[in-house]
């Protein structure tokens, strides 16, 4: 559901658990439920950095900024 940019709220009412419980176990770094959100969410993440790439490629001046951008941020977390 992350991956379809369906907020932490919206899961919970949808998996009809608490919305405190689902955020706190988002927040909880092993646990199960945040790397199912994490992944959900990074895969939306790659399918939007693709698009963004081919068209830095075919020179969009808007995609070729976010490139750069994304570059930075990856060389601020190494």
């Amino acid at each position: 559901m992350a991956a379809l940019y369906i907020t932490p709220t919206e899961i919970a009412i949808t998996l009809d658990v608490p919305e405190e419980l689902f955020k706190s176990d988002i927040s909880i770094s092993d646990h199960p439920a945040r790397k199912a959100y994490l992944k959900g969410k990074i895969s939306q993440k790659i399918a939007t950095r693709k698009q963004m790439a081919m068209l830095a490629r075919v020179g969009s001046p808007a995609a070729l900024e976010m490139s750069e951008r994304a570059l930075l941020d990856m060389q601020d977390d190494e």
